[in-house]
């Protein structure tokens, strides 16, 4: 439930009130002395999903207001208002456009508190990364600040609101740069302190892994939490909950982008990097998307002509819609090669593995990498877990597994295997 309250002038008060009782809505008006009782304040109650379509209907009536506060009400008990929940139950919560528009911009915190909790997450998350520890990656996305930035830019560019786009780009990226710095400086500084074995090999890591080599599965995650994230905005949803979303998508990757530049080694780093891009431009994109498919338009959208409609009255939205389609056009091409690759590389290894020879052989897991995180020769080292009897052993399965690899992808491959025996006993 909302509380409205409004400054009408003096002048247009019988339009407001009349507005108001054609609409069955009750209110209160209350004399404001300090301009001169020359103006009015107007306080109704609305069901939330009302507010929104209730103040599109007045202004589109021409009842402008110059001051309007919209707050949360928790009991509200009025001759109709039972009438107009009624009347709104079939409505979506949405709410207000000037609503989403101060709870998107009151999401992001101030700028010491927002990128301090952004260097304590990214430094939590390497951590967790280099501990190999899910529960500890989880917890550097609890306490993110990211979702407010994303939100801020996919909330200004469909309200045409050049400040807020300017504002939550900038945080947006700003936070992700301290976050792989911050990330780096910590890799670093662990690595020299010995703090983690020096033999450590963070390209098998699991925790690592994931985010080097980014996958059809792991970009969804972006899209997911760009679109749930609009929904809690938009509706009554916890935000916060969602939140934790938004940074699953970045400070993990952000961190494993520190991680490669720390160790020297580029197939981490930009592995990484290219997983970040995708999922920043999925979360905003897939913002806006929702968003606008909730209705939400600039002020002026259905009074201003089509044929202006175009640059420069919508310029800052075109420009950062165009720049996030590039960056998800360029780094999803990377992608779409890197999945087209593990996915040759998958049907190589089921075609050995559906061989006579092997048939007491099972998958278990096929990992790909750089050759010694080396990018420019192309060469890739190919890890295959499988499981096995222990009194069986399968010297030439390395070799055949190589060749039909190569002869799949045209790629010179280095394929080390990983057996896990298996012991049976009795009937």
């Amino acid at each position: 439930m909302r509380l409205v309250r409004v400054l009408v002038s003096e002048a247009h008060r019988e339009d407001w009130l009349d507005a108001l009782d054609d609409r069955g809505i009750d209110y209160v008006v209350t004399s404001d002395a300090s301009n001169g009782g020359e103006a009015v304040l107007v306080e109704f109650p609305l069901p939330t999903p009302a507010v929104e379509a209730v103040m599109d209907e007045l202004r589109e009536a021409g009842l402008g207001e110059d001051y309007t506060v919209i707050t949360s009400a928790e009991t509200v008990t009025t001759a109709n208002f039972a009438e107009l929940e009624e009347r709104f139950a079939d409505e979506d919560d949405s709410i207000d456009r000037a609503e989403i528009r101060t709870r998107a911009d009151g999401m992001t915190p101030d700028s010491r508190t927002y990128y301090g909790m952004t260097l304590i997450s990214a430094i939590v998350a390497t951590a967790g990364l280099l501990l190999d520890s899910p529960a500890i990656v989880v917890g550097a996305m609890v306490i993110a600040p990211q979702v407010g930035a994303a939100l801020t830019a996919s909330t200004g560019t469909v309200l045409n609101d050049r400040e807020m786009i300017a504002r939550g780009f900038r945080a947006l990226v700003a936070g992700l740069v301290v976050a792989i710095l911050g990330a780096a400086a910590f890799g670093w500084l662990v690595r020299t302190t010995s703090i983690v074995p020096a033999t450590l090999n963070v390209t098998t890591v699991t925790q690592v892994t994931h985010r080097i080599s980014p996958g059809m599965l792991t970009v969804v995650v972006g899209a997911g939490a760009g679109g749930a994230a609009a929904f809690g905005l938009a509706t009554a949803f916890p935000i916060s909950i969602v939140g934790v979303m938004i940074a699953a998508a970045l400070i993990p990757a952000a961190a494993a982008v520190g991680v490669g530049i720390a160790w020297g080694i580029p197939s981490v780093a930009l592995g990484a990097f290219v997983l970040l891009i995708v999922n920043a431009a999925l979360v905003t994109l897939a913002a806006i998307a929702v968003l606008w498919w909730l209705g939400y338009r600039p002020a002026d959208w259905t009074d201003r002509p089509l044929r202006k409609r175009t640059l420069p009255a919508f310029g800052p939205p075109l420009v950062l819609l165009t720049v996030l389609l590039c960056l998800l056009a360029g780094s999803g091409a990377v992608i779409a090669g890197e999945i087209a690759f593990e996915n040759e590389v998958n049907r190589g290894v089921e075609e050995v593995l559906a061989q006579d020879a092997y048939d007491r052989v099972e998958l278990v897991d096929v990992q790909t990498r750089f050759a010694d995180g080396d990018l420019s020769s192309g060469d890739r080292r190919i890890s295959v877990v499988l499981s096995r009897p222990a009194d069986v052993a399968y010297p030439d399965l390395p070799t055949a597994l190589a060749a039909r690899i190569e002869e799949r992808t045209g790629t010179a491959v280095a394929v080390e295997i990983e057996y896990r025996e298996t012991v049976s006993a009795g009937t």
